[in-house]
């Protein structure tokens, strides 16, 4: 298990403010891959050779992106591709959780944390020629702030947003009515980064089917729906990360992306030769790729894939009825029977590679014995069918959930039998996306399942912060206040303090049941070079090339 470590941050600001911006980036701590360029087989690429530029890329999808605008949506399927497309005003280290400069070349954030003024990099366009400047920036939060529930995650790194002025040119200023903490490491993802202002001018309809103009390292082509999505290098471009080994342009001339849902049929196409690589190798698949491919796979930061419980429905408005299911998921059996290695059990609400992790392994054991007895304590009793009722009722609950992740079904229907074990009915409603999210907003769901990847722990206050979110329907209480608290702290420490009283709260009150750390595993074959996934897991093309 990877237990992350405090480091340095930000060494290049001077004196006071440099101690100011590693508290605004407050808990940028190491997230370390489990294993990245190499199979867990321990397989190697042979020596390739020095890269050449050229060639094109096939690269099969699970699913298809659905919204390919990475500040409107959060599916790994399109940020993936959004990353080629666009660049962060700044990038994370993914071995030391350390933010680097991309697009701002430096930055200064005042005392309290409400203020990160950004100096941009000279000489840099969106690939309609107009320039990355102040203005530039400035449209792009005002943007993300007015899109709201249709920005669920960037809106959510913007609580508090005040405004963005242009100090020069080059010189933006972001100001938030609150300190926030997170924001720096904000500036980091892929859902801030930056568009063309034209883009921004399009409605969010015209976005997510491709209207996007960025400054990344490459293109977009073509989109054809559950088909195909198709991207080409950018000309001239010239101001890549420092975390990448290549400078100027990406070595590839195309990526084309072909949607494959099935993941066998996805596993095939890769021995086949069909496609150069593919997206979500599926726990059975695994062993198909132990030798003669390249597996990359890294665990996914942030919110690990959960029941939350809807706290203001009947039944699970009872905190003795959600501890329960808490003591009654045998997560270890999930990785080990439906699931493989590369998926940890979940040990707490984050996963362990998130800056702030805290092990609540013990909280979160197997104890089906316990779960009965709290059942018991709280007047349900066993019917003949071996399920619970209490006054009439039933204890029979349902989770709502989509197909982003092809081993979602499996693992449910185990934990539907771990519940049934001590007396709970969990039934299972799999429904398309647009479907899911009407469904979650009219609040018509026992629990929902998901997961959302963050390198930083404010992940928490967006999803169960009663300002946030709040998808479960929380009340006001401790958690609320510690998240709160976190999200305003410089001092690490006190940060630290605050995540860890979250994570505690969300666990002992069963407002989530944590189930397994989500890795993302990506197959490729030997020809394939100088693949990367950033901090966030999220894959980088801009070094790859392929061999000859």
């Amino acid at each position: 298990m990877l237990v992350p470590r405090r480091t340095r941050l930000l060494a290049h600001l001077p004196g006071r403010r440099r101690a100011v911006a590693a508290g605004a980036a407050a808990l940028a701590l190491a997230a370390t891959a489990a294993c990245s360029g190499a199979d867990p087989a321990g397989n190697t690429a042979a020596d390739a050779g020095p890269p050449v530029s050229g060639g094109t890329l096939s690269f099969a999808l699970a699913i298809d992106p659905t919204c390919l605008d990475p500040q409107q949506y959060g599916l790994n399927a399109s940020l993936n591709i959004g990353r080629q497309l666009v660049d962060s005003l700044t990038d994370q280290d993914p071995a030391t959780g350390e933010i680097k400069p991309w697009l701002a070349q430096s930055w200064e954030v005042n005392p309290q944390a409400t203020a990160f003024t950004f100096k941009l990099r000279p000489g840099v366009t969106f690939s309609d020629g107009t320039p990355v400047d102040a203005a530039a920036v400035k449209a792009n939060f005002d943007t993300v702030a007015t899109l709201g529930a249709k920005a669920v995650i960037a809106s959510g790194y913007l609580v508090g947003y005040q405004g963005a002025t242009v100090v020069d040119p080059s010189t933006v200023r972001i100001e938030f009515k609150a300190p926030s903490a997170q924001f720096l490491q904000a500036t980091a993802t892929v859902s801030l980064g930056l568009l063309s202002t034209a883009t921004l001018a399009k409605t969010p309809e015209e976005r997510c089917l491709g209207a996007l103009v960025g400054s990344g390292p490459f293109v977009f082509g073509s989109y054809k729906a559950n088909q195909s999505v198709e991207i080409t290098r950018r000309a001239g471009y010239a101001w890549g990360s420092p975390l990448w080994t290549k400078s100027g342009e990406a070595y590839l001339d195309k990526v084309v992306y072909k949607i494959i849902p099935e993941s066998g049929v996805r596993a095939g196409a890769l021995e086949s030769g069909q496609v150069d690589a593919i997206s979500d190798i599926q726990p059975q698949d695994e062993a198909r790729f132990a030798t003669g491919y390249r597996v990359v796979t890294r665990p996914n930061p942030g919110f690990v894939f959960a029941l939350q419980p809807n706290a203001a429905r009947p039944v699970l408005d009872d905190e003795r009825v959600r501890q329960a299911i808490q003591k009654a998921v045998d997560r270890p059996e999930l990785s080990k029977t439906v699931l493989s290695p590369l998926y940890k059990p979940a040990t707490s609400v984050l996963a362990a590679v998130t800056p702030g992790y805290t092990d609540l392994s013990a909280a979160l054991a197997y104890d089906p014995e316990g779960a009965k007895r709290i059942l018991d304590a709280a007047g349900w009793v066993p019917g003949a069918d071996g399920i619970r009722a209490k006054d009439g009722r039933k204890l029979s609950l349902d989770v709502v959930f989509g197909s982003a992740f092809n081993a979602s079904q499996s693992v449910l229907e185990l934990v539907q039998q771990q519940l049934k074990r001590v007396g709970v009915d969990l039934r299972l409603r799999k429904l398309a996306i647009g479907d899911q999210n009407n469904v979650i907003a009219a609040g018509d769901f026992d629990f929902t399942y998901y997961n959302v990847t963050r390198a930083d722990p404010d992940v928490l206050r967006v999803i169960f912060g009663t300002q946030g979110t709040n998808r479960g329907r929380l009340p006001a209480g401790p958690q609320d206040t510690a998240l709160t608290q976190q999200a305003q702290l410089v001092d690490p420490a006190a940060r630290a303090a605050q995540v860890a009283e979250a994570q505690r709260q969300l666990v002992d009150r069963g407002y989530a049941i944590p189930l397994f750390e989500l890795a993302q595993v990506h197959g490729f074959s030997a020809k394939v070079q100088g693949v990367t996934l950033d901090a966030s897991s999220r894959l980088t093309f801009h070094d790859t090339w392929i061999k000859g």
